[in-house]
């Protein structure tokens, strides 16, 4: 039957998102590696928060979100009036674009951004523009020189997802005083919390006018399942945020186990400092085995191999092991694969294997 319903210009242009693979066919006793996930899962606060909200499912959720946004306020010494809580750090990137991005206007991000940039902006009748990275790296200089009157948003990963890079807070500050007039910077803080004493742009986003920042529960609390993120910048752009926001758009149990979670941060320190002592070790078993990376300032490593092929056959040698990576060919890094710092044992099993591929141990695949 043809049907005449037709959606807006550009959405059919939309190349489906596809996250990490989670299943290996045949194998019950797969290592997932995927995801950017916290192997250690959310804090035990956490968990008894969630539990605890099964006896409320029957009541509408807060419409406000006014308690997890003082707790991410007292947290992090912000203004809880300038926070939105968002289901995943998604849902925020998409308000942003629904709200500022119209038919022909521009949205700049770099070469190996997050997907979900180009999604957003295409899904709001925009028009992507990416820009060329450095090593791999943010070039300041080449997203200034993209920027023309047509520029609305420009979003930057920092830590970026998926090369682990990132540049500092002089060089975000230079990006943001760089920008035309009526151009927003969007800092995603995403792997903020892996980074020892960086604010994920908290503090550029609390004195310019042009800077908001977003971040996530999804990665080192624990909470990927749960699905929730926030941004906080300038209170003119959070008021027009909120008139699109829907009411209801976090469940109970969403933002009790965040509020929880937010508050233990022994927890997320005890996590920083696995993560970055099998990061360490991880990158350097790579390197050993002839797979280079970039220093990463996150909660993966981007093992870079001679060839496409060479990480193609690597993938799914891996898998063959029940190992499941992150290939990154969709992020313009086709021989490269995205490997999630897990735990102890998964990270060596993940590099013992790797240097079996090396070794030209793997045996020919099928």
């Amino acid at each position: 039957m043809t049907t005449h319903i037709r959606p807006q210009p550009g959405i059919m242009d939309i190349a489906l998102y596809e996250g990490g693979a989670s299943h290996v066919a045949g194998r019950t006793d797969a290592i997932k590696l995927s995801s950017n996930e916290n192997p250690f899962g959310p804090s035990d606060k956490a968990k008894d928060a969630f539990v605890k909200c099964a006896h409320t499912m029957h009541r509408y959720p807060s419409t406000d979100h006014a308690r997890l946004r003082t707790a991410i306020g007292e947290v992090h010494g912000l203004d809880p009036d300038r926070i939105i809580c968002g289901a995943g750090s998604d849902e925020i990137i998409h308000l942003l674009c629904q709200s500022f991005v119209g038919h022909r206007d521009e949205v700049v991000f770099t070469e190996h951004g997050f997907l979900m940039y180009r999604i957003a902006t295409q899904a709001a009748g925009g028009t992507p523009v990416q820009v060329a990275e450095r090593e791999r790296t943010t070039d300041v200089d080449a997203i200034l020189a993209a920027c023309t009157k047509k520029t609305k948003l420009v979003f930057l990963a920092n830590p970026n997802n998926p090369t682990g890079t990132m540049i500092g807070l002089a060089e975000l500050e230079h990006l943001a005083a760089g920008l035309p007039k009526g151009v927003l910077l969007v800092v995603d803080g995403a792997y903020a919390e892996y980074v020892e004493g960086y604010d994920g742009g908290a503090e550029l986003a609390t004195r310019l006018p042009n800077v908001f920042m977003t971040r996530t529960f999804s990665k080192i609390y624990g909470l990927g399942g749960l699905r929730v993120g926030w941004g906080y910048g300038p209170r003119e752009v959070i008021d027009i945020l909120n008139r699109i926001r829907g009411p209801f758009n976090l469940s109970t149990a969403q933002l009790e186990t965040s509020e929880a979670a937010v508050r233990d941060q022994d927890w997320v320190n005890k996590c920083r400092d696995d993560n970055t002592r099998l990061r360490a070790w991880l990158a350097e078993a790579l390197a050993e085995k002839g797979v280079p990376s970039d220093t990463s300032t996150a909660n993966f490593i981007l093992a870079r191999f001679a060839s496409e092929e060479e990480a193609t056959a690597c993938d799914a040698y891996l898998k063959t092991e029940g190992i499941i990576v992150r290939r990154v060919a969709g992020y313009n890094l086709p021989n490269c694969l995205r490997i999630t710092v897990g735990d102890e044992p998964s990270c060596r099993r993940v590099a013992h294997l790797i240097g079996v591929f090396k070794a030209g141990g793997a045996g020919p695949q099928e």
